[in-house]
């Protein structure tokens, strides 16, 4: 019995291929490791990230003073200071030589290393040191103290940078390379599944099963939607355990915007998705056997790939005119436009040209390729898509 209607037709070939891949192993094991990738990416950058920290060991009552300006010198400088008391040189020394500890002041003399100072550690030292003895001096030499103050008291030389470093700007962009790595993933992974799966349904010829209940059409754009929903869910699951370990070691300060850039790279997906998939279904149709489909897929794989390079370098500089034209291609702008927009580069509405453009392309291949698929399926051999095309309907 042929099922007549669309929807339910779509419905029954998305939600087999939505099962069944999803109950397959490798999906399971392969988003594992990528969430596991991910939070250990994460992770890793936040430790990188996490400021410099010493342990300073004090003897004395004159260093204990001296140590705690450098810890408030060390906070200026953008690193923390631990200072530790101990009641003589003897147990200092010993944890110096064991590592617990970076460096020991007894009392405003001497600083005790193990081998290699720390620069910025000693430098501080050095600096406070340096400023306590000229104070001392002034002193003996009857300065007042107002005027000591107004000598060592001087403020350091403003910096002026011409290109100042944005910290939002920065965690933009790392999640703008996670965001282009995941789509190049998952427009890989499924347009391959999707290509694998028509031409396995073809060599088993179950195809030629399911064609005796619905039509060609209804079976391509079946798959396609199971598939890609499939790969959504999958994006969502991957997003939402990237964003609670950010949150949880605090890597992202803006919750929000991460949100919003999840929902880009969704978006994206989306767009990228349908438009390679179907070209990825048409691979698959014109072969007989999976050893043939990489031949087929040679092409598709070559654009991919040069639009992950091109996301990549936008990452770096999403204004250069490569990224610029390649953000209104639709076959580069999935992983070329989330880049420029999660980095503030572009005005809404050339996101939103671009996004017409991807869309409009792929309401223009589908009724090609549907074609190309409905007489490919059913031939054996080789098949070429300008042959398919020249036989009339």
């Amino acid at each position: 019995m042929r099922v007549e209607s669309d929807r339910g037709a779509y419905r029954l070939v998305a939600r087999r291929e939505f099962v069944e891949r999803a109950r397959d192993r490798s999906f399971l094991i392969s988003t594992a490791i990528t969430i596991v990738v991910l939070v250990g990416f994460i992770v890793g950058t936040s430790l990188l990230n996490r400021g410099t920290r010493f342990d300073l060991g004090v003897v004395g009552v004159d260093a204990r003073a001296t140590a705690e300006q450098v810890v408030d010198a060390g906070k200026a400088l953008g690193f923390e200071v631990t200072v530790r008391d101990y009641p003589n040189e003897q147990p200092a020394e010993a944890e110096v030589r064991s590592g617990s500890a970076d460096a020991v002041l007894v009392g405003g003399s001497e600083v005790i290393v193990k081998s290699q100072p720390p620069e910025q550690l000693l430098a501080a030292i050095q600096a406070v040191s340096i400023r306590e003895r000229a104070r001392q001096s002034l002193e003996r030499s009857g300065l007042p103290p107002d005027r000591i103050d107004d000598a060592l008291n001087v403020k350091p030389l403003p910096v002026r940078a011409l290109e100042p470093i944005d910290e939002r700007r920065r965690q933009s962009s790392v999640v703008a390379f996670i965001g282009v790595l995941a789509l190049y993933g998952q427009l890989f992974a499924y347009g391959f599944w999707v290509a694998s799966g028509v031409v396995e349904e073809k060599a088993s010829r179950v195809v030629e099963v399911l064609l005796a209940t619905i039509r060609p059409s209804q079976l391509l754009r079946g798959k396609i939607l199971g598939i890609g929903s499939l790969g959504l869910c999958q994006l969502v699951v991957i997003g939402a355990a990237g964003l609670g370990a950010s949150g949880a070691v605090g890597t992202l300060r803006f919750p929000a915007g991460a949100l919003s850039a999840i929902g880009i790279v969704l978006v994206w997906f989306v767009l990228g998705f349908f438009f390679y998939a179907t070209l990825f279904a048409v691979a698959g149709s014109i072969v007989p056997r999976q050893e043939d489909l990489q031949a087929t897929m040679t092409p598709l794989s070559i654009l991919i790939i040069a639009s992950f390079f091109i996301g990549i370098g936008a990452v770096q500089d999403p204004s250069s005119t490569l990224a610029s034209v390649a953000s209104y291609l639709p076959f580069s702008a999935p992983l070329v436009m989330p880049t420029r927009i999660l980095l503030g580069d572009i005005a809404p509405w050339q996101a939103l040209l671009s996004a017409t453009i991807s869309i409009g392309a792929t309401f223009a291949l589908i009724p090609v390729a549907t074609r190309v698929y409905s007489r490919a399926i059913l031939r054996t051999g080789r098949v070429r898509i300008r042959e398919v095309l020249r036989v009339e309907g």
